[in-house]
C-alpha cells in the first residue's frame, strides 16, 4: 500500500520532489503558506497547512528553502509542530544509495544522485540531481546541497549549510555551520562557521 504523503510548501524543490516520489507515495497534494499559491493547479491541489491536521495519517516532506532564506530552514520546519515519525524519506529511485550510509529523516535525494559507504546524511536534509557524496561524509541537518556537487571522502558539513551547484570540495575538509558556498566553487581547505565562500580555489567573503 502506498503511503499518503503531503508535501509542504509549493516551491520549486517540492515540485521536484514529485518527480522522485515513485511508487511509495501517493501524493495527496502541497501545504504552502501564501493564500495566492492555494487552490487547484494543472497537476496538484495547494491547501494551507491545515491538510497536516486532517490527514494525521500522512506523511510530510518539507523542503523549504534557497540562498535566501536557509538559515531559516530549521525554525520554518520545526513550526510544522508535528512529531519526528511523520516526517518522509525520499529517495528517487534512480539514485544510487550505499546500503552502508546511513539517511536522516525528511531527505529528499533526486535523481542521479550517488552515496557511498558509510556517508551520513542528517535529518531535513535536500540534494539535488546528479551531486556526488563520498565514503565517510557527514552531512549536517538542515543542509541543502545543489545540483552537481562532488563532495570528497571523509568531508564535514555542519548544520544548515547551503552548498551552491557546481562545487567541488576536498577531501577532509569542514565546513562549518550556517555557511554557504556559491555555485562552481572549489573547496581547498576549511571553511569556518557562519561564512560565505565563492571561486576556485574558493575564498571567503567579508
Amino acid at each position: 500500500m502506498k503511503k499518503k504523503l503531503i508535501i509542504f510548501p509549493f516551491n520549486s524543490n517540492g515540485l521536484e520532489a514529485y518527480d522522485c516520489l515513485g511508487d511509495e507515495f501517493d501524493l495527496i497534494g502541497y501545504a504552502d503558506d501564501t493564500p495566492e499559491k492555494q487552490g487547484k493547479h494543472e497537476h496538484f491541489e495547494v491547501f494551507s497547512r491545515d491538510i497536516i491536521t486532517k490527514y494525521p495519517e500522512a506523511q510530510v516532506l518539507a523542503v523549504v528553502g534557497g540562498t535566501a532564506t536557509y538559515k531559516q530552514r530549521k525554525e520554518i520546519i520545526a513550526s510544522l509542530n508535528i512529531s519526528e515519525e511523520r516526517f518522509a524519506k525520499v529517495i528517487h529511485p534512480k539514485a544510487s544509495v550505499s546500503r552502508l550510509a546511513t539517511i536522516g529523516y525528511n531527505t529528499l535525494i533526486m535523481a542521479g544522485v550517488v552515496i557511498t559507504s558509510n556517508a551520513v546524511i542528517g535529518n531535513h536534509v535536500v540534494i539535488l540531481p546528479n551531486s556526488v557524496v563520498h565514503h565517510d561524509v557527514t552531512i549536517g541537518d538542515y543542509c541543502f546541497v545543489g545540483s552537481n556537487v562532488v563532495i570528497a571522502g571523509g568531508v564535514k558539513l555542519g548544520e544548515n549549510c547551503f552548498i551552491g551547484s557546481g562545487t567541488n570540495i576536498i577531501q577532509n575538509t569542514h565546513i562549518g555551520s550556517f555557511s554557504l558556498l556559491g555555485m562552481g566553487a572549489n573547496v581547498l581547505k576549511n571553511i569556518p562557521e557562519h561564512s560565505k565562500a565563492v571561486g576556485n580555489p574558493a575564498q571567503l567573503l567579508m
